[in-house]
């Protein structure tokens, strides 16, 4: 992350094309522009790096100049593209990518394990915002002896600039799926996800199979810079909005320059469960205007009944006022575990009611203006 204080010392150094330099840029808490002229191409994590780092050109910013915290993306002709990079690669025809970098994102009481993989594609594979991957897993199919496995669909996580800012590499957030017999209470590996667990043991510098891009549903609209967005996610369903928060907020992008309300609803188990939020929070900070955050842990918070706070519970908190911004022309995104859609289908039918409103009138109406965008698996 990107920190103007004076009370730190930061480095930058240029894109390396070593795998092993190429860390993910999502993740560095302890960087900060110092107080010297220079300018910025990538941060690294300095206790992880220190080492790498003194054969390095270091250089820095001066906070006096560094009026806008926002990142040069290249190469620029990737908003030239008329038409949405759709399935460039199929699953009888993968292209082979990299992996660059696997890192556990959640804390050590967080039920589960999910990781924020970074991929590179040699700008080969180019995507927009909110498409996803499909990954193909090594291995035969056990269902069809002699076959590859099928593919699995994973969203994105990064803009199209990808982790590095150079149009080169793609993130997955991925939630490894382990299966635990009820019975002995005991993992059982036979029966875990094969693609999650492929993902999450992957080494840097192993290969990947992988297709698309594919899906428009959840493609960011960018014809109105001010509009408003409200995206609401239960874990790693944050990944596309992951991505649309990087170009509005963090990346310096001579085309779209995001005046309007992002509005992020984030919906998991307790604090150690949050995704990103280090990133999120810089945001808030820097972005006052134009970002709201609000998380709904489950095992931590309480609902206005009493009971557990689901990310339906913090939408009916604020109904009134996102029933107006809907009215308005915003969108509204939802994204994360299909068994999310029904409550909160049901507290928006609900809050309809009691506003003498037709949900069914109105849910029609958003889809009909294309304000209505899900993705659900």
């Amino acid at each position: 992350m990107f920190h103007l204080t004076l009370s730190q010392v930061a480095v930058t150094v240029p894109v390396s094309s070593d795998l092993s330099l190429r860390r993910s840029a999502f993740k560095a808490p302890n960087l900060n522009f110092w107080d010297k002229s220079c300018s910025p191409v990538l941060t690294l994590d300095l206790k992880a790096n220190s080492s790498r780092l003194r054969s390095q050109n270091v250089v820095c910013m001066s906070v006096q100049q560094a009026s806008v915290p926002k990142v040069s993306v290249s190469p620029l002709d990737l908003e030239d593209a008329k038409e949405t990079p759709l399935n460039l690669y199929k699953p009888k025809e993968p292209y082979t990518a990299t992996i660059v970098s696997v890192e556990r994102l959640v804390g050590p009481k967080a039920p589960g394990e999910t990781c924020h993989i970074v991929i590179d594609h040699g700008g080969n594979v180019p995507y927009w915002e909110g498409q996803s991957y499909g990954v193909i897993p090594p291995g035969e199919n056990p269902k069809k002896p002699g076959a590859p496995h099928n593919v699995r669909l994973y969203s994105i996580a990064s803009t199209r600039y990808g982790d590095f800012f150079d149009g080169k590499t793609a993130s997955l957030c991925v939630r490894r799926a382990v299966y635990y017999d009820p019975e002995t209470g005991r993992e059982d590996p036979s029966k875990n996800g094969v693609c999650s667990n492929f993902l999450c043991n992957s080494k840097p510098g192993d290969k990947i199979k992988i297709t698309g891009p594919s899906g428009k549903i959840m493609l960011l609209p960018e014809e109105d810079p001010n509009a408003t967005h409200i995206m609401i996610a239960t874990g790693t369903g944050v990944a596309p909005f992951r991505g649309y928060l990087r170009r509005m907020f963090m990346e310096s992008v001579p085309t779209y320059k995001f005046g309007g309300l992002a509005w992020l609803f984030l919906g998991v188990a307790n604090s150690d469960s949050l995704l990103y939020d280090d990133e999120f929070s810089k945001y808030l900070k820097d972005y006052p205007n134009n970002f709201r955050f609000d998380r709904a842990l489950s095992r931590e918070q309480k609902n206005k009944k009493g009971g557990k706070m689901y990310v339906q519970d913090k939408i009916e908190e604020y109904s009134d006022e996102i029933f107006k911004l809907l009215d308005n022309g915003a969108h509204i995104y939802f994204c994360g575990l299909r068994g999310m859609m029904p409550g909160i289908q049901d507290t928006l039918k609900r809050v309809a009611e009691q506003r003498g409103e037709s949900w069914e009138e109105k849910l029609s109406q958003l889809k009909k203006n294309k304000q209505w965008h899900v993705e659900v698996y």
